[in-house]
């Protein structure tokens, strides 16, 4: 651990990662855990992040740069939020100090949208939208952050100009397990992103938006009156909520004629790329994992330059 330089924390709801960054950028180690900001609150943040930085026998004095729920007002310490329009360069400056005796803890504040018709908050995904810049690059973006929370974001020139955030992961699970629908699904396992089931009910949820309620019953009709199997089922509810996603996060953005870049990892990418594609919208894949370390190396290298 000689040669690091930083640790980076996205602190999240329900999770916590944590890597060693060296001198050189490289990755030197890396935690994981589910002590999110829930876990965190009862256990004591201080507590849990330095039982991960002594496990992989962290120096004392290594800085710590974090991200995410940590900075809520239920968190560690406050961040607050910067408004849109907002230079994602801009909260690296608005970083604020965690009072600690031994190591240099800094929490880069989230993103809020003022305005009264359409209030909104992110936290966590304004570092790995710095993160991605490099990627991006300049000009006009409609940028994919799925998740529980879907974020949707506009961003120009490196400013975020706006976003909308759409629940519906957190639906999905709501409907799937204490709805009616859930004697639909209750028995539908995995299914794969081109099932047919899945991308039809993306096309007709995208293409009419208002029907939502309906669309959604029909995943119950269906099997009653038409043998729907329980995963096809799965496969129809998931495609409807996010075709209904993708109409209204469109709806928000345009007229823009901006490209659209999805920042996500894990099972998610193959449901939003092939969700997209089908709707010609063929996007740009970023790697979230990768954007959230890179946003917070372009904090530490600013507050702790070489």
């Amino acid at each position: 651990m000689t040669a690091a330089s930083y640790a980076a924390v996205d602190w999240g709801t329900s999770s916590f990662r944590l890597w060693i960054i060296g001198e050189s950028g490289k990755v030197l180690a890396e935690r994981r855990s589910a002590e999110g900001m829930i876990a965190a609150g009862k256990t004591g943040f201080s507590t849990v992040l330095e039982a991960h930085l002594a496990a992989i026998s962290a120096p004392s004095h290594l800085p710590v740069i974090i991200c995410g729920m940590a900075g809520a007002k239920q968190g560690w310490a406050e961040a607050g939020y910067l408004d849109t329009p907002a230079p994602l360069a801009g909260i690296v400056k608005a970083a604020i100090p965690v009072k600690d005796d031994h190591r240099d803890i800094r929490i880069l504040p989230g993103l809020a949208q003022r305005n009264e018709a359409a209030p909104d908050v992110m936290r966590g995904e304004e570092t790995q939208l710095l993160g991605a810049m490099a990627e991006l690059g300049g000009g006009s973006h409609l940028v994919c952050m799925p998740g529980t929370h879907s974020k949707w974001v506009r961003i120009t020139d490196g400013t975020v100009e706006g976003f909308s955030t759409f629940m519906t992961g957190e639906l999905f699970d709501v409907i799937a397990k204490h709805s009616i629908l859930s004697h639909a699904v209750a028995e539908g396992g995995h299914f794969d992103s081109t099932d047919a089931a899945f991308l039809e009910a993306v096309a007709q949820a995208a293409k009419h938006p208002a029907l939502a309620t309906n669309l959604l019953f029909t995943v119950r009709s269906g099997q009653l009156l038409h043998g729907l199997s329980a995963k096809a089922a799965k496969a129809k509810l998931s495609g409807t909520m996010l075709g209904l996603e993708i109409a209204g996060a469109l709806a928000a953005a345009r007229p823009t004629g901006d490209s659209v870049s999805v920042i996500v990892s894990g099972g998610l990418t193959e449901l939003y790329r092939d969700a997209l594609s089908a709707l010609d919208l063929n996007p740009a894949i970023i790697d979230a994992d990768d954007a959230v370390r890179h946003g917070l190396a372009a904090a530490a290298n600013a507050i702790w330059p070489a």
